[in-house]
């Protein structure tokens, strides 16, 4: 029997992080296990971010009570079983200006949910949970001692943390085994970058990093050629994908030039050379917008699995659909062949969650492609976020394209082609990215996440 899949869940909430997050909540504690919710800036500011995050967490509560009063299947048995904690990250990008995707998910991150559902909307007292607690006193030490309150523990489905988010990646990395705990990574990446710079080879220890982004081969979603997470904070992607190459330095970004900004954001160092990070490297799995543009939900689809539970009084199902019918009618708005029924969202976020659940099963069909060399622009006034591969018809190093005698100055970067400029060509430089470039079907995610979450 397969152990369940223990994962930390960084996201940006966001229309489709929210249906990823619910797919993971609602599915079987024997498949997955959430061990922290990581929040950062992205979609909208990451205030926003967190508040959907808790408004989530206050829905499902009301979800599980009005199931439980129907007399129909609680679901969300993970939740019974452990809560996961919820921690804040990064609230803007190691570069300098701090791009948000409000356009198209509100400027609360869920179509303006909280003017039009108030009724679903936690009380604001949910900001104090993530307040530093006051000093001990002996109230306080009272209450905890003869269990009259547990004030460390709100009543709700989640743990606050006041730790910032990447370093409690790193605590959880480091409290676990090696090849363990998997990371879903589906916003943009500044937290992993923190917690890269922080401790390299804590990070490494991940089993596998799973991560929404990207633009090969198709375009993009927020330029011509890149997709929102990567453009969001180029340089984070640039750092986090230069730990899967045998030598690093040879894929990290150029240095940015000094800041005018009175507060700068962080420019991290460089990473140790190869030998003192040791032989190990990230195992990253990017799913660009190549494979998850085209596995949508329907608007159709959707209203005739979620309508009767609606009217049936599911908070949920309610909850869902206000964001959604705003998701719906912008894709309408900004997309040809999106009026009526046939408006459509793709599920970039929750196919991350899918492949968690279910890629390490045999019969699931998932192809994904190993050690591809895809590098991340970070510098280029119409390229930032664009992802780059090398698709030149030229001899490599090892197919006797090169010269000289290999690594002659032992910095592990190899022997050189001559014409190649960045060492694309040489087997020591370079990334190693895994990419996913096939799935169970097209069809077949959207009944999949709809059934989980609503059944």
């Amino acid at each position: 029997m397969h152990a369940p899949t223990r994962v930390i869940i960084d996201t940006d909430p966001g229309v489709d992080d929210v249906l990823a997050m619910l797919l993971a909540l609602a599915a079987s504690p024997e498949d997955i296990e959430i061990l922290l919710i990581s929040v950062t800036y992205g979609n909208v500011d990451v205030q926003n971010c967190l508040r959907n995050v808790v408004s989530m967490f206050h829905v499902i509560e009301q979800e599980m009570q009005w199931r439980k009063e129907q007399g129909r299947r609680v679901g969300f048995q993970s939740l019974e079983k452990s809560k996961p904690l919820v921690a804040v990250g990064a609230d803007g990008p190691l570069g300098d200006q701090r791009r948000m995707a409000d356009y198209f998910h509100g400027r609360d991150g869920l179509g303006g949910i909280y003017d039009t559902h108030q009724h679903l909307t936690p009380p604001e007292t949910w900001k104090s949970l993530f307040a530093q607690p006051p000093p001990e006193t002996d109230i306080t030490s009272t209450a905890r001692s003869e269990g009259h309150v547990d004030i460390d523990s709100p009543s709700t489905l989640f743990r606050p943390c006041l730790r910032p988010s990447h370093l409690e990646m790193l605590r959880i990395l480091e409290e676990n085994p090696t090849d363990t705990i998997s990371i879903i990574a589906i916003g943009p990446l500044t937290n992993l970058a923190l917690a890269a710079s922080h401790a390299p080879q804590t990070l490494m220890r991940a089993k596998s990093i799973l991560v929404m982004g990207g633009a090969v081969d198709v375009p993009g979603n927020i330029t011509p050629l890149a997709e929102f997470n990567t453009y969001a904070d180029a340089t984070a992607a640039a750092r986090l994908y230069a730990l899967t190459s045998p030598h690093p330095q040879s894929t990290m970004p150029p240095k940015p030039p000094p800041s005018p900004h009175p507060s700068p954001p962080p420019s991290l160092p460089p990473y140790p050379p190869p030998r003192a990070l040791g032989p190990r490297r990230l195992h990253l799995i990017l799913f660009p917008l190549d494979i998850t543009t085209q596995h949508t939900l329907r608007r159709s689809a959707f209203e005739r699995a979620t309508g009767p539970l609606i009217a049936a009084g599911s908070p949920l199902a309610e909850w869902v659909d206000a964001f959604l019918a705003s998701t719906f009618r912008t894709m309408e708005a900004l997309q040809h062949g999106h009026d009526g029924g046939r408006a459509s969202l793709s599920l970039h976020d929750p196919l991350c969650v899918w492949y968690a659940l279910t890629g390490h099963r045999p019969e699931s069909q998932w192809a994904v492609v190993e050690g591809e060399d895809l590098r991340v622009e970070t510098a280029g006034q119409w390229t930032r976020g664009a992802c780059v591969v090398d698709r030149r018809d030229r001899k490599s190093a090892e197919d006797g394209g090169g010269v000289g005698d290999g690594d002659e100055d032992g910095d592990g970067e190899g022997e050189d082609v001559p014409g190649d400029a960045g060492g694309w060509l040489s087997p020591a430089r370079g990334n190693r990215v895994r990419r996913c470039v096939g799935t169970p079907g097209e069809a077949v995610l959207a009944p999949f996440m709809l059934d989980t979450i609503f059944r």
